[in-house]
């Protein structure tokens, strides 16, 4: 028979991404509000789920941030949930933690990490994505300066995710992040879409 061509075409190298995910103390305290980190959590499910048997192509890890570390792991690269009572595991260990984690916030310094974490492997693509309740005006932290952060290196696509907003907060920092780096998603139907586009567009811009 004839050999398909296609799959030539694509590197043998694999996508690396790290998904930083918000487990703050205001996750947890704010949750029976708006429902954040309920929401948060399937996000997280819906990625370990869609990624699960496409090792070949991916690697990913999950780590968290919080008051008290920029880096709290959750899911190693070389380690990724098989089971359903694994992945369960990962969400109970991110709950836990923004119950009984002190107030503060370290998204700068987790994003800061994150991309370094990705960058210093030599892979197809790498993306960070990092989650967020929107909450850093209380912190006295600058849209900018995460901006800022997010466009350093321009060996990783690294994104914001705002999850939770309050009032127009999490719309107002998405303003003054650079184009297409930003995305609030208060509904998790709209994930999908939104990791499609991200992917889709990245492919086009090569």
């Amino acid at each position: 028979g004839v050999k398909d061509p296609v799959p030539q075409v694509f590197s043998e190298k694999k996508k690396r991404l790290r998904f930083v995910v918000d487990v703050s103390g205001s996750m947890y305290r704010f949750n029976g509000q708006d429902g954040r980190l309920e929401r948060e959590c399937e996000l997280v499910v819906m990625l370990m789920e869609a990624l699960d048997g496409f090792d070949s192509r991916f690697e990913y890890s999950i780590v968290g941030h919080s008051g008290e570390s920029d880096e709290i792991p959750f899911v190693d690269y070389n380690e990724p949930p098989r089971s359903r009572k694994e992945r369960l595991n990962v969400i109970l260990t991110m709950i836990a933690h923004s119950q009984f984690c002190f107030s503060g916030d370290m998204t700068f310094e987790a994003t800061e990490k994150a991309i370094a974490n990705v960058a210093q492997e030599d892979s197809d693509e790498g993306f960070v994505f990092v989650l967020s309740d929107a909450n850093l005006r209380r912190y006295g932290l600058a849209p900018h300066e995460l901006g800022r952060r997010l466009i350093a290196d321009d060996s990783v696509r690294a994104y914001a995710l705002f999850l939770a907003s309050f009032g127009e907060e999490a719309e107002r920092i998405r303003r003054e992040l650079p184009p297409g780096r930003g995305f609030v998603v208060l509904d998790t139907a709209d994930l999908p879409n939104l990791f499609r586009e991200i992917f889709v567009t990245n492919v086009l811009a090569e």
